[in-house]
C-alpha cells in the first residue's frame, strides 16, 4: 500500500499543479484577489504530497521491499542503512523524484515567505513555477515511475551502484539540485515580470535573494561532487571536464554573471534587458543539464538514464520553456525601457565586464559540451573534446577577470576613478609581486607561468581585504572607531569579500595541485619501500575482510619523513558480488593543506599489489576556495537589506513603453 500511496500523491499534486499554473494567472488579469490568493495554498499543499510520494519511496528502500521495481534494482538487504537512504536519489526515477521534490519546495517557499511581493507578481511567479512542476511530474508518471511494482516479488535486490555507496552521496545530489532546481524561481520571476510589465529595481531586489540561495547550493554542490570524484573514482583528479560537470559549471557560470548584473539593476535601475535574460538563460542552462544527464545521450558515471523515450520526453520540455520563455522575451523586451546611465570606468562598468568574461567563459564552455554532440548526431563522428580545449579557452578568459575582481568594489557607482583604485590597490599588487618572487625562487620545475598565477591569486584575497580595509578605514582612523564601523558595516560587503578572496584560495590549490603534484605508480610486496617527494611509503600487510554486502582487501601502509612516522593509510579494493563489480577506495593523509593519496590497482600472480601514489600540495584549497565564496553568500543573505525588501519608488510608472 506504501507504494500506492506514493502513486496515488503524486498524481495529486500534478493535479494540484494543474490548478497553480492556471487559476492564479486568470486571477492577476482579472485582478481577483481570491483567486491569486489560491497559488500560495495549492503551492503549499503541492509541496505536502510531493513530500508524501518522496517519504513513501524512502520508506519502501529502508524496509528493503522488493516488490517495487526501483527498490529491487537498487538496494539490496545487506546495503548499510545509510546507503539505503542515498539509494533514493542514486537512480534516475528516485532522483527524478527528488528535483520535483526540491522543485515544490521553493514554490513552497515563496508562497510562505513572499508576503513583501505584490499579490499580481506572488501569483504570476508561483504560476509559471507550476508549469515546470507539471511538466516534469507528467515525465515522472509518464516514464519514470518509481512506484511500478514486480508481479513476483524476487528475495534479494540487485544493489545500488557501488561507485554511489559513499557518504558523498549523502550530501551531493541534494546540494546541486538545490541549486539547479533553486534557479527556477529566478527563472519564475523573470517570466511572471514579462507577463507582467513589472521589471525594475524592486523586481531585481526581490529576485536576488532566491537567485543567491541557488547559486551558494549549487556552490557547495561543485565543490562536493568535484571532492567525491577525487578520492572515490581512484584518478586522483578533481576535475575531469566531464559534459555532466560542465553541466553543473554553466548554470554557476551564467548564476554568477545573474547576481552580479541584477546588483546593478537594484542599485542604479539599469541592465534590465540584459538580467532578465540571464535569469531565463540561467534556468535553461539547469534544463539542458537535467536532459544531458537523464537523457541517455551522455555516457558517464552521473548518469542513470538510457530510455529514448525519456530523452525524447525530456527534450519536449527543454524546447517548451526555453523556447517559450525566449519567444516571450522577444516580444517584451523592445518595449522595456532602460535605467540609469553610467561611465565605463564605473562600479556598474566593472560589474557589467564581469559579466563579459563570465558569459563568454560560459559559452565556450557551452560550445565544447555541446559540439561532440551535434557532430554525433550530424556526421555519425565520435570526437572528444576534453581539457587542452578548455584549458586554453576557459582559463585565459579568468584572467583579465581576476584582475578586475578587486578593482570593482573600490569603484564609485555611476562614475568612478580608476587611478585612485589602482592606488588603494598598491599594497595588493607589491604583495603579489612579492610571492612571484618567492614562489620563482622555491620552485624547483613546473609551469613557468605558474607564480604569475599564484601572484594573481594573492592580488585577489589581498584586494578583498583591502576593500574591507578602506571602507572601515582601518589606517585613516583610531583603531576603535575602525572596529566599531567593522561591526556596523553592512554583511553584503564582507560576503563580497569572502566570495572574492574565496576564488583567490581555490586558484591558488589548483596551481599548486596541477603543477607541482608528484606521482609513483608502482607494484609492491609486504615491506617494500616507495618514495613520493619527502615521504617514504612502506606495505605492511595485505588483509581481507567482509563488509557488509561486498568483500574487501586492506593495504596497510606506514607513512614516515625524515626517518619520523607521520601516519597509516589503508587503501582497498572492494568487490561486490551483487553487482559483479569492483571499486577503490582511495587513502588520504593530509598534512595541512597538502595530502598524500594512496589508491590500489590490481594484484599480480606473485602477490604484488599494484599501487598508485601521489602527493598533492596544497590540493585542499581547491575546496576550501568554494567553501569560503558559499560562506560569504549566506553572509550576504543574512544581509537585513535582502530580507525587508525593496523600498516602494516616489512615483509610480510603468517600465513597459510602446516600441518607438
Amino acid at each position: 500500500m506504501i507504494a500506492e500511496a506514493g502513486h496515488y500523491a503524486l498524481v495529486l499534486a500534478l493535479g494540484l499543479a494543474i490548478i497553480q499554473s492556471i487559476v492564479p494567472m486568470l486571477g492577476a488579469r482579472w485582478r481577483d484577489a481570491g483567486l491569486m490568493n489560491v497559488a500560495r495554498s495549492s503551492a503549499l499543499a503541492q509541496f505536502l504530497f510531493v513530500a508524501l510520494s518522496f517519504g513513501a519511496l524512502t520508506m519502501l528502500h529502508v524496509t528493503s521491499d522488493f516488490s517495487v521495481v526501483n527498490v529491487f534494482e537498487n538496494s539490496h538487504s545487506l546495503k548499510p542503512l545509510i546507503y539505503k537512504f542515498t539509494g533514493v536519489w542514486g537512480n534516475h526515477e528516485g532522483s527524478m523524484l527528488l528535483w520535483v521534490l526540491i522543485l515544490a519546495l521553493f514554490g513552497a517557499m515563496v508562497a510562505a515567505f513572499g508576503n513583501n511581493l505584490p499579490l499580481s507578481l506572488r501569483a504570476n511567479v508561483l504560476a509559471v513555477q507550476a508549469w515546470i512542476a507539471a511538466a516534469f511530474y507528467l515525465f515522472i508518471l509518464a516514464t519514470s515511475n518509481p512506484f511500478l511494482r514486480i508481479a513476483s516479488p524476487p528475495i534479494e535486490g540487485r544493489d545500488l551502484n557501488p561507485i554511489l555507496q559513499d557518504i558523498g552521496l549523502a550530501i551531493h545530489p541534494p546540494m546541486l539540485y538545490l541549486g539547479y532546481v533553486g534557479f527556477s524561481i529566478s527563472f519564475s520571476f523573470a517570466v511572471a515580470a514579462l507577463i507582467e510589465g513589472r521589471i525594475d529595481a524592486a523586481w531585481a531586489r526581490w529576485v536576488r535573494p532566491w537567485t543567491l540561495m541557488a547559486w551558494i547550493f549549487l556552490t557547495l554542490g561543485i565543490a562536493m561532487g568535484s571532492y567525491w570524484a577525487y578520492y572515490e573514482l581512484g584518478w586522483g583528479g578533481w576535475w575531469f571536464w566531464d559534459p555532466v560537470e560542465n553541466a553543473s559549471l554553466m548554470p554557476w557560470l551564467s548564476g554568477t554573471a545573474l547576481l552580479h548584473s541584477a546588483v546593478v539593476m537594484e542599485k542604479r535601475n539599469a541592465l534590465k534587458v540584459w538580467t532578465i535574460l540571464l535569469a531565463i538563460i540561467t534556468f535553461s542552462l539547469s534544463l539542458l543539464g537535467t536532459f544531458l544527464v537523464r537523457s541517455g545521450v551522455l555516457t558517464s558515471v552521473h548518469t542513470f538514464a538510457s530510455d529514448p523515450s525519456r530523452g525524447v520526453f525530456i527534450l519536449l520540455i527543454l524546447c517548451f520553456f526555453i523556447g517559450g520563455s525566449l519567444a516571450l522575451y522577444a516580444w517584451r523586451a523592445p518595449a522595456l525601457r532602460q535605467g540609469g546611465l553610467f561611465a565605463p570606468i564605473s562600479r556598474e562598468g566593472a560589474l557589467v565586464l564581469n559579466n563579459l568574461f563570465l558569459t563568454t567563459a560560459c559559452v565556450t564552455v557551452l560550445v565544447g559540451t555541446l559540439y561532440p554532440l551535434g557532430l554525433e548526431v550530424l556526421t555519425g563522428d565520435k570526437i572528444s573534446v576534453g581539457a587542452p580545449f578548455f584549458n586554453l579557452t576557459f582559463g585565459p578568459l579568468f584572467v583579465p577577470l581576476l584582475i578586475a575582481v578587486p578593482f570593482g568594489p573600490l569603484l564609485a557607482w555611476k562614475r568612478g576613478d580608476l587611478l585612485g583604485a589602482a592606488q588603494r590597490l598598491f599594497a595588493a599588487g607589491v604583495a603579489a609581486l612579492i610571492v612571484v618572487a618567492l614562489v620563482w625562487a622555491w620552485a624547483k620545475g613546473g609551469a613557468a607561468l605558474a607564480p604569475l598565477a599564484i601572484g594573481l591569486a594573492v592580488f585577489v584575497i589581498v584586494g578583498a581585504a583591502v576593500e574591507l580595509i578602506e571602507r572601515i578605514g582601518l589606517l585613516r582612523v583610531p583603531f576603535r572607531t575602525a572596529m566599531h564601523r567593522a561591526i556596523g558595516l553592512p554583511r553584503s560587503n564582507w560576503g563580497t569579500a569572502f566570495a572574492h578572496a574565496g576564488l583567490g584560495v581555490a586558484l591558488i590549490g589548483i596551481v599548486c595541485e596541477t603543477t607541482w603534484n608528484s606521482e609513483r605508480i608502482a607494484s609492491l610486496k609486504q615491506n617494500d619501500i616507495v618514495t613520493v617527494a619527502d615521504y617514504s611509503v612502506k606495505l605492511e600487510s595485505l588483509i581481507q575482510r567482509q563488509g557488509p554486502n561486498y568483500r574487501e582487501q586492506i593495504a596497510q601502509f606506514v607513512v614516515s619523513r625524515d626517518g619520523q612516522q607521520v601516519g597509516a593509510m589503508s587503501p582497498s579494493k572492494r568487490n561486490f558480488a551483487t553487482r559483479g563489480m569492483s571499486t577503490t577506495e582511495a587513502a588520504l593523509l593530509t598534512r595541512g593543506a597538502s595530502q598524500l593519496y594512496i589508491s590500489l590497482g590490481e594484484a599480480g600472480a606473485d602477490g604484488a599489489i599494484a599501487v598508485r601514489i601521489y602527493y598533492k600540495p596544497l590540493v585542499l584549497l581547491i575546496w576550501l576556495g568554494p567553501m569560503l565564496m558559499a560562506f560569504g553568500g549566506l553572509l550576504s543573505l543574512s544581509d537585513r537589506r535582502l530580507r525587508v525588501g525593496a523600498p516602494k519608488p516616489a512615483k509610480a510608472s510603468r517600465d513597459l513603453q510602446p516600441a518607438e
